[in-house]
């Protein structure tokens, strides 16, 4: 299985990384940023390990997630093609209705 980060979800771990630098300093920052990409490392072996996404915006949709500190990391599986997609990145202290897709 190859992981895939969406252009979304790289520019949702730029602003993260961005917001912790400004907020706790670039070590901090970097940290965050390295356990939110190693997380996904899971998914090679175990690609249904994540729970199943009951957000009413992609519910039935197939999309699963991890979660990395106060991060929510939306996958979706692509068993056909061999590829698991990261969508998104999203703060699970945010309001669940922002999360896009």
């Amino acid at each position: 299985m190859q992981i895939l980060w969406s252009d979304q979800s790289k520019h949702q771990l730029k602003e993260i990384y961005i917001y912790y630098k400004e907020v706790a300093g670039t070590k901090i920052a970097k940290s965050i940023k390295d356990k939110i990409i190693r997380k996904p490392l899971l998914l090679k072996s175990h690609p249904e390990i994540g729970q199943l996404e009951d957000n009413p915006i992609v519910a039935g949709r197939g999309f699963r997630y991890l979660v990395e500190g106060h991060h929510k990391i939306v996958y979706k599986r692509y068993p056909d093609q061999a590829i698991i997609l990261i969508a998104a990145v999203f703060d699970t202290r945010m309001n669940p209705t922002s999360l896009r897709l």
